[in-house]
């Protein structure tokens, strides 16, 4: 079987997580006038990947990959502890903790997910979005540096579909906006790919400021 299919189907938006539903704060950013046009999309863009994705998300989801991958359990467990601690709106906990159930009931109805990680998942009271991207990527036999890609990639796809829909920007001027930002992108996966464990962290005061905003919108179209 092409591994291009499992990984295709990972980054998927037709993955049923509804990981559409959700902004990360990029709406409130529209609606307060941070985020008018392409030109500041790509800024908005570029900070979250630079400042923050690429600097504790991706590098803690990758952990969780590979410690998925190696059959290490109790790093597993470390990583979603400090995974979930590290959700700072409710917002952002209620976006993870959303997706990770959605994708726990996937992976329970799937013949792939072995017996020692459906074990691990069904020890899990909360499992939350980068516990679940993990085992599906084991699952359906998934490098983790693929399944960082992956994830990077579908976080990208929604934010333009985000800005599709809140901005008046169009599927081409979206797509030429994803061609400038794919070396940015990149960036954001080498920088996570060899940062050392006790370096991981970030402070993006903007984007909590901007979901703890969003969840008192009074018109929105994403959910808190």
């Amino acid at each position: 079987m092409s591994p291009a299919w499992a990984l295709l189907r990972l980054a998927s938006p037709q993955l049923p997580i509804g990981g559409y539903s959700y902004s990360q704060g990029l709406e409130m950013a529209v609606d307060n006038a941070r985020v008018h046009d392409a030109a500041s999309a790509k800024r908005w863009l570029s900070d979250q990947l630079r400042l923050n994705l690429s600097r504790f998300e991706a590098p803690l989801l990758l952990a969780h990959c590979s410690a998925a991958a190696n059959d290490d359990w109790p790093a597993l467990h470390s990583h979603c502890e400090q995974h979930r601690a590290s959700r700072e709106t409710r917002e952002l906990h209620q976006e993870s903790r959303q997706m990770g159930y959605s994708l726990q009931q996937l992976l329970n109805g799937l013949p792939e997910l072995d017996a020692p990680a459906r074990a691990f998942l069904q020890q899990q009271d909360e499992p939350h979005l980068a516990l679940g991207w993990a085992l599906a990527a084991r699952a359906w036999r998934i490098t983790p540096a693929d399944a960082l890609d992956a994830w990077l990639w579908s976080w990208l796809e929604n934010q333009l579909a985000v800005l599709m829909k809140t901005l008046p920007l169009g599927q081409q001027a979206a797509q030429r906006l994803t061609s400038e930002l794919l070396p940015v992108l990149q960036q954001a996966r080498e920088h996570a790919a060899r940062l050392d464990p006790h370096h991981y962290g970030s402070a993006a005061f903007g984007l909590s400021l901007a979901c703890m905003a969003h969840e008192r919108q009074y018109s929105r179209l994403f959910r808190s």
